[in-house]
């Protein structure tokens, strides 16, 4: 038996901070304002980029302003909304939408089960349903670098803040690249439209843990191999694959090395 097995459960709220960082805080408004000057950094501007991108492919592909504006504000998944749009400029039916748009978020799901739990028992209720919707890949991995420094009961105002000045950054930067297309050239809104992943992964390898590392190296090397193969199960495949691996390393190899798994 492993020695991890005699271990007792440990709330992820519960896990103690380092020095100081406890007192990072003087209260929730503290935290919320705190949040929302972080996003207003490079989260902000990377993501409103993006969104400029966004709303200049669909005025490109000639798709309806009120729609290509609306999917910014109420799904607010870059991914998603140009999965939706391609759909949408080929005619497909709305099952099929609907379908291709649900399995690009799916990632949402271990997002969420990995940043949610650390934040303070009190504030895991029903109204996170709310809050989810400022859940994205920037505020993401924003927050999952800073939450080791934030005490538990300020993390969910800290989250709130940098994913609300993002969330409404959405929308007028997808309106600008609506009526700035035609007037830059179409491989640089395709291109701004990557900008946000790539912020994205250069915050995410931030992250302490080696297995994030590990699985953003195994991307970048398998990606291109499976898109030869197979472009339309590339994305999917690579995930699945360069994330197994990165987990059975670090669960047989870097955690028993360190003592933690016996």
């Amino acid at each position: 038996m492993s020695s991890s097995e005699n271990l007792p459960y440990l709330d992820p709220s519960e896990i103690p901070l380092e020095g100081s960082a406890a007192q990072r805080f003087k209260s929730r408004s503290d935290a919320f304002w705190s949040g929302i000057r972080d996003a207003a950094g490079a989260p902000a501007v990377v993501l409103f980029a993006g969104m400029v991108g966004f709303g200049a492919m669909g005025r490109t592909n000639g798709i309806d302003g009120w729609f290509t504006a609306l999917s910014s504000l109420l799904m607010f998944a870059l991914p998603g909304q140009v999965v939706l749009l391609e759909m949408v400029i080929t005619g497909s039916s709305v099952l099929a939408i609907a379908l291709a748009v649900t399995l690009t978020s799916t990632r949402f799901v271990t997002m969420t089960v990995t940043l949610f739990p650390q934040l303070h028992e009190k504030d895991r209720n029903p109204s996170l349903y709310a809050h989810v919707h400022l859940l994205a890949m920037t505020a993401w991995a924003v927050s999952m670098k800073e939450f080791a420094s934030i005490e538990s009961k300020h993390r969910l105002s800290y989250f709130i803040g940098l994913g609300l000045l993002c969330w409404l950054i959405s929308l007028p930067g997808t309106i600008l690249g609506y009526f700035l297309a035609g007037l830059v050239p179409a491989a640089v809104t395709l291109g701004l439209v990557f900008i946000n992943p790539l912020f994205f992964l250069l915050t995410f390898t931030e992250v302490k843990p080696w297995v994030n590392r590990i699985a953003i190296a195994l991307g970048c090397v398998l990606g291109p191999i499976f898109t030869v193969l197979d472009r339309d199960t590339s994305l999917l495949t690579t995930g699945l694959i360069a994330g197994t691996v990165a987990y059975l390393v670090d669960r047989k190899l870097l955690r028993k090395k360190a003592g933690v798994i016996g």
